[in-house]
């Protein structure tokens, strides 16, 4: 097995542009984490399968929320019923207000050797507008507190697109990470969900609305940016120096499998079956305490394995390659595929490297109509 996702679904507040599923009340907490430690243990998609865990990564919401008791309960369980290998990329997600060295090294102490640093941004005007709970001095801080803790392998998020972020914040906040020595970094562009504070905010004009085209002009600007700075941009939103890809990431976009816990938490077999736990914490911790893990399932087909595969794969810096497509799908799947991109290489949107078809940086601007279009 490739990795283990579990999602902790408690936020200490709402976040402006957030549709993820979480809670900002924190009641039912302890419950909950024994149902995700009492469904990894009764679990059985996996049984038989003592191929060693590669990656854990604890996403959310906010994990660094929960007690070091409350982690440990969940490491404890995987430990028992899984083969986690010795050398595991094991993740944990913090807000830059929940670090301290003291719970850095508490975590280390856990096994986790890799932190992902929700930052979103170095301006203290933004911050406050997506009423996230740090300020920039805190993100700082956090970044210090980790490295002298001893974790090295560290990424942050940033958004770009905003309409309080101008060309020179996002070029100040790609200095201040390089200065910083931060390996990985993911950039995403600021999208208005429904049902979000921030679509309420514009749809009642409290709030400027997202501008598509400074945010290109932004997408591009970061691109530079990072590649002066010598990072890798090996896939449409994420970074990262010579060795420092986020493994647990790119088995989500190499098709490898994986099991998620948790409320909402997602899983693939990496061949035909997805599943997803129900989304209500409720409902989900009293059927655990039943000893029924509460999933909906889909077998996929092949029409939806190939084009979720031209999804993920169009999004990486190595692309679609056209031998995986040919061996998987068939000589007739991969000859529409090509002739379906030329009209995106004439117009420089994408490349051919040999057997590899991957975006160029203008491409990268279209990446998910590119895609549709060339679904089957």
């Amino acid at each position: 097995m490739a990795g283990i996702y579990i999602h902790i679904p408690f936020c200490k507040q709402a976040c402006s542009y957030c549709n993820f599923h979480f809670s900002t009340s924190q009641s039912g907490r302890s419950d909950l984490v024994n149902a995700i430690a009492r469904e990894i243990r009764i679990t059985e998609m996996y049984e038989g399968d003592d191929t060693p865990v590669s990656t854990v990564y604890f996403g959310g919401g906010t994990p660094s929320l929960l007690t070091t008791a409350e982690l440990s309960d969940i490491m404890d369980a995987l430990h028992k019923k899984f083969a986690i290998d010795d050398k595991a990329e094991i993740t944990l997600e913090a807000n830059p207000d929940d670090v301290s060295h003291q719970r850095v090294k508490e975590w280390m102490g856990l096994g986790i050797n890799r932190m992902s640093v929700g930052l979103q941004s170095f301006n203290d005007a933004e911050l406050k507008w997506m009423n996230r709970a740090h300020n920039a001095e805190q993100s700082l801080r956090c970044i210090h507190e980790i490295q002298e803790a001893g974790i090295d392998n560290l990424s942050v998020d940033l958004i770009y697109g905003s309409p309080l972020l101008s060309r020179e914040d996002l070029e100040k906040s790609v200095t201040l990470i390089a200065e910083n020595k931060i390996p990985h970094i993911s950039c995403y562009a600021l999208t208005v969900e429904p049902k979000t504070a921030l679509n309420h905010l514009i749809a009642q004009k409290k709030s400027p609305g997202i501008n598509s085209e400074e945010q290109a002009s932004q997408f591009l600007l970061l691109m530079n940016c990072m590649k002066e700075n010598e990072y890798e941009h090996y896939e449409i939103s994420n970074y990262a120096k010579a060795g420092m890809r986020s493994v647990h990431n790119s088995s989500y976009w190499q098709g490898k499998p994986y099991y998620g816990f948790g409320p909402s938490a997602h899983s693939f077999d990496g061949f035909t079956k997805r599943r997803w736990n129900i989304y209500n914490n409720a409902l989900y911790t009293q059927s655990i305490k039943k000893g029924i893990i509460p999933y909906e399932e889909e077998i996929l087909t092949d029409q939806q394995r190939l084009n979720e595969y031209i999804m993920t794969a169009l999004r990486t810096k190595e692309g679609i390659d056209m031998n995986f497509v040919e061996e998987l799908f068939g000589k007739s799947k991969a000859e529409i595929l090509l002739q379906q991109t030329g009209k995106y290489m004439l117009s420089n949107k994408m490349v051919r490297n040999d057997h590899l078809l991957s975006l160029t940086n203008e491409g990268k601007l279209f990446a998910d109509g590119i895609a549709a279009d060339l679904f089957h």
